[in-house]
């Protein structure tokens, strides 16, 4: 598809596009909106009217696996595949495998841009360039503002001139100015790294809509030196259309909704945040660099692409899975020894991964792990379960019942300490700053699991549930710094036949896996949480003695989690039927 007209008009004609045409406000109202309908499965919505901007707004476009089958169909998925067994089978080189993949030789000619005169995006040009005219969208009512998050933020490097195009949310400040938030780990601040060290300011041109393969390429985990706009047109199956304007540094996709050009200053830093992020609570407020927009290129009619991130599940939840099914073929090619491997959607994937490993002599699977954790984006995993034989790894309960049955808690639990974190992830003890840890489950099982709690329970702990075999959720008092609660429930008599404690708030979200799964690795760092009857040093590591116990009660320190406010929800419930006369139905 060349551009993203052209898949509403697919998604219209298969009844997944909703036309809301009442006047909608883009301060909270259409994120809550949005929220409501991903939840229910919903269609993807174009808001024709938004106060106070002459725009139309789309979103949710990508939040059902039908849609992102709509926008990319099968075709990728199956040349990667192909890609890989020719990778695979080149060598030693023969005639007849050449030909078996010869159809692989046409989309190597489609790889890549094409430059064209013209394109609907040079036919407006905005004097002077205006943040203020576009309907950019405040999703939670704790946010510092408006926020752009669908940007597809293009640079190149200073001095190579290679290029990244990643989606990096950006706060608007003024007319002119806005946040760019690029985390560590992140292509585009890599760039803007050697910019400040060179004192330059680094051209920035952000795109807005254009061939929906641009935003998958843009957030998927490539090399560094691997450029997006090659994997665009891979997705897309042809070349992508890019034009060029005197007055901007960069060429832009010629079927772009908006451009908007600039730079972004050496040392120059402004207060960036809070935002309702994909983890489901509030990124805090950080200095983030500034950028300084000159010149703003749109359609006559163009329509601005926005989504909304909070609790999972969310668009980036089924465009991360969509990425990872996509991408699995290649993970034993670039890892080898990993045989199968999933991020977690449901605690904002860098909290947890599982993979399935090689096991060919003892501990061959920290080799794999070390692999993982050291590969681009996996390297911000900050929870790695590994085990050696075929499982669904998708079927988390199962996975967890399946590593209990295995683990030897004093050999095959390690934390690491003092390392880089997620940006987002608060749970360390500074911004971008925690712990790690590494988890086996390998060989055959060692011991049966109990099933069903029978026994006294401490006067602190409220009720039990067990979420799988060997797991059991105790729900405690809040947290405080000093309460010791943890060391004495790992000694506590009723709980020494289960091997994993969770100490939460509550028990409620155990009966839901994707529930657990948010609640508990989104509220624990490693290093600081995690307890054991007994730790003792062998060899210089540490060995704990079951029972383990993590700590995933809320702490004083973490940000705030993600709710609407009751005024905004009772504005949708009043002005549901205006918003869909016929209901959800297309």
């Amino acid at each position: 598809m060349k551009n993203l007209r052209e898949f509403l008009r697919v998604l219209e004609r298969e009844g997944q596009l909703l036309t809301i045409d009442v006047e909608v406000d883009p301060y909270l109202e259409v994120a809550e909106i949005h929220r409501r309908v991903i939840e229910e499965s919903g269609p993807a919505l174009l808001f024709k009217q938004l106060k106070n901007s002459p725009f139309p707004v789309v979103t949710n476009l990508f939040g059902t696996t039908k849609r992102i089958e709509l926008a990319f169909g099968k075709r990728p998925e199956a040349l990667i595949r192909q890609l890989v067994e020719f990778a695979q089978q080149l060598f030693p080189l023969k005639l007849s495998r050449l030909w078996n993949h010869r159809n692989l030789a046409g989309e190597i000619f489609r790889i890549g841009t094409r430059t064209v005169n013209q394109g609907p995006i040079l036919e407006c040009s905005q004097q002077p360039a205006d943040l203020n005219t576009l309907p950019i969208l405040t999703t939670w009512d704790q946010d510092g503002g408006p926020f752009i998050t669908l940007p597809l933020v293009y640079t190149e490097h200073p001095e190579n001139k290679t290029h990244n195009l990643g989606i990096y949310r950006m706060q608007r400040h003024d007319s002119r100015r806005a946040g760019m938030h690029w985390q560590i780990q992140k292509g585009g601040g890599f760039h803007y790294g050697v910019a400040e060290s060179l004192n330059q300011n680094l051209p920035v041109t952000v795109f807005l809509g254009g061939p929906p393969a641009l935003i998958l390429a843009a957030v998927t985990p490539l090399p560094e030196n691997v450029g997006e706009l090659l994997v665009a047109s891979l997705l897309s199956g042809e070349r992508i259309s890019m034009v060029r304007e005197t007055r901007i540094s960069h060429p832009f996709p010629a079927e772009a909704e908006f451009v908007l050009a600039g730079s972004v200053p050496p040392y120059q830093r402004h207060p960036e945040g809070p935002f309702g992020d994909h983890y489901g609570y509030y990124s805090l407020k950080h200095d983030y660099p500034i950028f300084n927009l000159q010149q703003m290129f749109h359609r006559p009619d163009a329509i601005y692409p926005a989504t909304v991130v909070g609790k999972p599940k969310q668009e980036d939840f089924f465009i991360g899975d969509y990425l990872q099914e996509l991408l699995s073929p290649i993970f034993p090619m670039v890892m080898p020894g990993v045989r199968d491997l999933w991020s977690y959607g449901e605690v904002g994937f860098h909290s947890l991964a599982a993979a399935v490993v090689h096991e060919r002599y003892n501990h061959e699977a920290m080799t794999a792990a070390f692999r993982i954790l050291g590969e681009g984006q996996l390297s911000l995993t900050k929870f790695l379960i590994a085990v050696n034989s075929p499982i669904d790894l998708k079927d988390f309960p199962n996975l967890l019942r399946h590593v209990l049955e295995r683990i030897e808690w004093e050999t095959d639990l390690f934390i690491i300490s003092n390392i880089s974190m997620d940006t987002l992830d608060y749970s360390g003890p500074k911004v971008n700053e925690g712990s790690k840890a590494i988890m086996l489950g390998l060989g055959s099982p060692k011991r049966q699991l109990p099933c069903k709690f029978q026994g006294d329970l401490p006067s602190v702990i409220r009720e039990v549930h067990v979420f799988c075999p060997g797991c059991l959720v105790l729900a405690g008092p809040r947290f405080s710094e000093e309460d010791g609660h943890p060391e004495k429930l790992v000694n506590w008599p009723a709980f020494q036949d289960w091997p994993l404690l969770i100490l939460a708030d509550e028990t409620i979200f155990a009966q839901s896996s994707a529930k657990f799964l948010w609640t508990v690795f989104t509220r624990f760092e490693p290093a600081a949480d995690i307890y054991s009857k007994n730790v003792t040093v062998h060899r210089h590591h540490l060995s704990y003695s079951p029972p383990i116990l993590v700590d995933s009660r809320m702490k004083t320190n973490y940000p705030s989690e993600l709710f609407c406010l009751p005024e905004i929800s009772q504005t949708v419930d009043k002005r549901w039927t205006e918003y869909f006369p016929n209901g959800l139905k297309v």
